[in-house]
């Protein structure tokens, strides 16, 4: 099966399996990252926001691995989206983590968080009433925000630049003004949340899809791999729900992002297969009807929480000022 694709724009191939850090806790995340990189992978995806990423950099080091045989992403966080900002938080990153570039830099998600009234930039800035403060402007402006990253490409800093979490028509206005086209989108995709339509979208516009919580996060991954189908599949394949609902994901020809930090497990998830054409199909045919049928369900979705309930649709991509 494929081990890497190649990425558009600079013609670097990218590990089609890679380690998820987030939610990956201190004291837990560098063990499971030496556990990765011993196993064989050489894909470590990560962002600011995870407050893990010395300890990421720390674990690289001590694994002996070259740092140029390591496909390592990070994120920009919503609370650097000002272009002023941009470049000081990705030098943050690549300080925490202990090197000198990044293969790839994305933008977190499509919506920009107010900087306080005393110009400091927090992670989640909230008013005196614990409302999140939204720089709406900037949130339908991200071209301005991407412009900054095409800078840090520019600079050699960064060899990639893609986003997270944008929808099909957040891409076509991105695409229609970005100098660097991005790379990939990286979003959540799993059985209860197959996304179908994008990743045919993405194909044809020649970026690449990675898929966050193939395996449903925290949130659906018990239900998950108790699903007949994926258990009935993985009794007649003799290998784990975890490996059959990966290796679907793989066949699709997606990026995968499963997040451990049991050694045991991010050795099994390494260990994908191909599935007969008559199990793809069957999982194709209904994930299919999940969507069909209005039954898909989002494991990650932070649009109450934050107050930006058109985060997920096309309804604040409204003309920016260019």
């Amino acid at each position: 099966m494929t081990s890497s694709l190649l990425l558009h724009t600079s013609k670097q191939r990218i590990p089609t399996i890679a380690l998820g850090t987030w939610q990956s806790l201190p004291g837990e995340v560098g063990p499971a990252v030496i556990a990765a990189l011993k196993t064989g992978y050489r894909h470590i995806d990560g962002a600011w926001i995870y407050n893990n990423e010395v300890e990421v950099g720390a674990a690289i080091k001590e694994s002996g691995i070259p740092r140029k045989d390591i496909f390592l992403t990070s994120k920009l966080w919503n609370s650097f989206h000002n272009p002023q900002h941009v470049s000081p938080h990705f030098r943050d990153t690549l300080s925490r983590l202990g090197v000198t570039y990044l293969d790839m830099y994305l933008m977190h998600w499509p919506v920009a968080f107010a900087v306080p009234p005393d110009d400091i930039p927090r992670p989640f800035p909230r008013d005196k009433k614990g409302r999140m403060l939204i720089d709406r402007e900037l949130s339908e402006d991200f071209v301005t925000t991407w412009r900054e990253m095409e800078k840090l490409v520019d600079e050699g800093k960064v060899k990639n630049i893609g986003v997270c979490n944008f929808s099909i028509g957040r891409l076509e206005k991105l695409l229609a003004h970005a100098r660097i086209k991005p790379v990939v989108n990286q979003v959540e995709i799993n059985y209860f949340f197959p996304q179908h339509e994008m990743v045919d979208w993405c194909k044809a516009q020649n970026i690449l899809v990675e898929a966050y919580s193939p395996l449903g996060s925290s949130r659906n991954v018990g239900r998950l791999l108790r699903h007949p189908t994926i258990v009935k599949i993985a009794d007649e394949t003799q290998h784990t729900p975890a490996q059959v609902l990966l290796s679907w994901l793989h066949q699709r020809e997606l990026i995968i992002l499963p997040k451990s930090v049991h050694p045991d497990r991010i050795e099994s998830n390494f260990h994908i297969f191909e599935l007969s054409r008559e199990h793809f199909d069957l999982l194709q045919t209904e994930s299919k009807k999940l969507e069909t049928t209005g039954k898909t369900e989002r494991s990650v979705d932070p649009s109450k929480s934050w107050g930006v309930p058109d985060i997920w649709t096309d309804d604040a991509t409204s003309p920016a000022k260019m």
